[in-house]
Order: C-alpha cells, then structure tokens, then sequence
C-alpha cells in the first residue's frame, strides 16, 4: 500500500485502515502479533509516533491488544468488529452521501439501483 500523502485523511488514520484491510484479508489472524510500530514506519517511511497513533486507533476500538513487552495482537473477533463498523459506519455514510448527490440531480430511485447493479456487473 502506498500512502496518499495529499489526501484529507491523516496518515495515522490511513495505517489503521491498512491493518483493517489486512485483517480482513486475513494476513493477520487472531491472536496473531501485527506489525509494531517501528517496523510500520520503516514500511511507510513515516515517524515511528505516526505509526504508534495509528496503532493506538485500534487498541482503543479493541481491534488489537497489547502484551506487555511483546507487541500488539489481533484480538479474537477483530475482523467481525471491522466488518460491523465499516457496513454500520462507513457504508452507511457513503450510502446517505450517494442519495443526497442523487436528490440534488433529481435522479430517481429506480436509475439509482440500476446504476448499482451496472456497477457490480463491471466488477
């Protein structure tokens, strides 16, 4: 992954969407030690302190756990825990900004569905 450096998005926040994604691909299992936060930097060539931001996100959303002087894990149900956040928060608010653009170019229901299903035909 390459980080978006001119993006909105911090890239404390942009690390911790990584490891999501690589929890969810299950690269990194349950109970499994992820990355620390010296070899995210060294990865990213980013301060070692960004890193340890990024890594403290999911410590506190419960995503990953620390054993004392051993690293960071992926806690049991993590990748459930992600799956429910993105689809409760993240699709939820994508959804709710598509159905704003789409009243404000009066497009209806009926072509907004099936531009959903051409879009999933091309994937």
């Amino acid at each position: 992954m390459i980080l978006n450096t001119d993006s909105a998005k911090p890239i404390y926040v942009q690390i911790a969407e990584w490891l999501e994604n690589e929890i969810i691909a299950e690269r990194f299992k349950s109970d499994e030690k992820v990355y620390s936060q010296y070899q995210l930097a060294e990865l990213f060539n980013i301060n070692p302190a960004t890193a340890a931001k990024g890594l403290t996100i999911l410590v506190e959303e419960n995503t990953l756990y620390k054993k004392r002087g051993l690293g960071m894990f992926v806690a049991t149900e993590a990748k459930t825990m992600i799956l429910d956040k993105r689809r409760n928060e993240t699709l939820t608010k994508m959804v709710t900004d598509l159905v704003l653009e789409a009243k404000r170019l009066s497009v209806t229901k009926e072509e907004l569905i099936q531009l959903i299903h051409k879009c999933e035909g091309e994937n």
